[in-house]
């Protein structure tokens, strides 16, 4: 695979995946992720 081709799906892989290049909504979206609750532990059968 030539090298624009990878780049060609990296680009439409990130815009179906709405990717941001805002620092501050990366920021934003980080800060969410890196504050939700711990999941509780996995229950032993």
């Amino acid at each position: 695979m030539d090298e624009k081709a990878q780049l060609e799906k990296f680009k439409e892989l990130a815009r179906e995946l709405e990717a941001d290049e805002d620092e501050d909504a990366f920021k934003a979206k980080l800060k969410k992720v890196a504050t939700a609750p711990k999941p509780p532990p996995p229950k032993d059968d």
